[in-house]
């Protein structure tokens, strides 16, 4: 098992505690990180509807399709008893849901009438929750008030435990590894899909002892007029000298995920990248400066606003967001974010993703660090030069 026993008890009164204070008698959650963020269940089972219900008082329940329960007990800290299987038939089909078997087991144990009596959260963003599966609950369980959670478990997830730090640092040395495979195959000539090929390697077989695991997210490469565009992947084009490529990309291990982005010119630099590398660079070094407990989020994105200001730049998007525990499609927490709309107050061990991407007219950069809130100032968790990286010049 990942974490002790103790560990997992903690996150679970942890879940409870705030569960309490947003008056819910139970929660059923779905998203697979939070998932194995409670139970340590680990499988590409989430296509198929799953979901832990956890009620105010008594052990969880994990729900998974019949043919991945085994999997449940292999990987999961919950005992037998607490794993159940539903039946295959209730798989894609038209007109029944794998949760209309899931509310008649939970009717079955009595646990419908001990949580009638107050409001059920569900994971209303979950990726993985679909309009079909609510409207199954709706139908099943007509007892219950079914209510927004709000991302009850995300917001336990936010404050790191230091057996998590220290995966995250593993992740950041397969991180490293990642990029310097990036860096070292992307030359004028090379395929995009090749450099992909080269990432996704490193990003497997991982590095220093330490193995990798499959990413949230694939490798991002916005190339050359298209890097003024985030989040675009690979073709079979090959680069260009002149060109710039941005490299977005994770190390992950056991699921826990720290991102990295930088930009690499094949050849000289034209002054307007260089100019905006300088912008981004200086206004990474303010917001690193900031952090800190009992700073405000909003704080570290006032830092970036002004340093960009004084260079006749702006940029609308936010800056960083929470990170830890990933599944796809997303390595983000979904609850923090570095902007000046957030009132979040940083705490130790809170971990970020702080990312300085400026998409501008045929051009782009992206500079990014995952980092740490310590007790006194930030940890970055990889080594990676933090600059314009110029290739052939």
């Amino acid at each position: 098992m990942l974490f002790s026993d103790e560990e997992y008890r903690a996150r679970l009164a942890g879940v409870r505690q705030r569960m309490g204070r947003q008056g819910l008698s139970a929660l059923l959650v779905t998203d697979p990180a939070n998932i194995y963020y409670l139970t340590g269940y680990n499988a590409w089972s989430f296509y198929t509807p799953q979901a832990v219900f956890v009620p105010a008082e008594g052990q969880m329940l994990l729900f998974t399709r019949a043919m991945d329960a085994g999997g449940a007990f292999r990987t999961a800290w919950l005992p037998p008893d607490c794993i159940s299987g539903y039946p295959e038939q209730y798989v894609h089909q038209p007109h029944i849901h794998p949760f209309d078997w899931v509310a008649g087991s939970l009717r079955d144990r009595g646990l419908v009438a001990a949580a009638a009596g107050g409001c059920v959260g569900l994971e209303m963003d979950s990726h993985f929750f679909s309009p079909k599966a609510y409207r199954a609950l709706l139908h099943a369980l007509p007892e219950w008030t079914l209510v927004d959670s709000f991302e009850v478990v995300n917001w336990v997830r936010s404050v790191k435990s230091p057996a998590e730090i220290e995966l995250m640092r593993k992740a950041a040395s397969v991180c490293g590894a990642a990029m310097q495979a990036a860096v070292d195959t992307i030359a004028a000539g090379v395929r995009q899909c090749d450099a992909a090929a080269a990432i996704s390697q490193a990003q497997i077989a991982g590095s220093d002892g330490v193995d990798g695991d499959y990413p949230a997210i694939v490798p991002m490469l916005p190339t050359g007029e298209a890097a003024d565009t985030p989040h675009l992947t690979w073709s079979a084009d090959r680069f260009e000298e002149g060109q710039a490529v941005v490299i977005e990309l994770a190390g992950a291990h056991r699921r826990y995920h720290a991102p990295l982005a930088r930009t690499v010119s094949l050849g000289r630099a034209p002054d307007r990248l260089a100019r905006l590398a300088d912008a981004v660079a200086e206004g990474l070094d303010a917001v690193l400066g900031e952090v800190r407990p009992g700073v405000a989020v909003r704080d570290l994105a006032k830092a970036w606003n002004r340093t960009l200001a004084r260079h006749g730049m702006e940029k609308p998007s936010r800056i960083g967001y929470s990170i830890g525990v990933g599944y796809p499609p997303d390595w983000g927490e979904h609850t923090i974010s570095i902007r000046t709309e957030d009132e979040t107050v940083l705490a130790e061990n809170m971990t970020f993703h702080l990312i300085g991407g400026m998409w501008m007219d045929r051009y782009g950069y992206e500079l990014s660090e995952s980092i740490r809130v310590t007790s006194d100032g930030v940890e970055a968790f990889t080594r990676f030069p933090r600059e314009l990286l110029q290739k052939g010049r």
